[in-house]
């Protein structure tokens, strides 16, 4: 497991977060995915750099690669 992400059940609630913050691995994913840059990120983050937001991805994919996925539909 990558040691950038952590869970610690005393911290948000256990779930995945960057190490030594409170920023979870899902609000830098929902951001990511609203279009904001890794800049953008950094900047309201000082202690979220690229390497912790590669390993948000990382994360993400690999716990893609444990669940069952099924159709996404966006409607209007």
């Amino acid at each position: 497991m990558d040691d950038l992400i952590v869970s610690d059940p005393e911290v948000m609630l256990g779930k995945p977060v960057i190490r030594g913050t409170r920023v979870t691995v899902e609000s830098i994913l929902e951001r990511l995915g609203a279009g904001e840059s890794e800049a953008d990120l950094a900047a309201s983050h000082p202690r979220v750099d690229a390497a912790a937001i590669r390993a948000c991805l990382r994360y993400a994919a690999r716990a893609m690669h444990a669940e069952i996925s099924y159709p996404y539909s966006a409607r209007s």
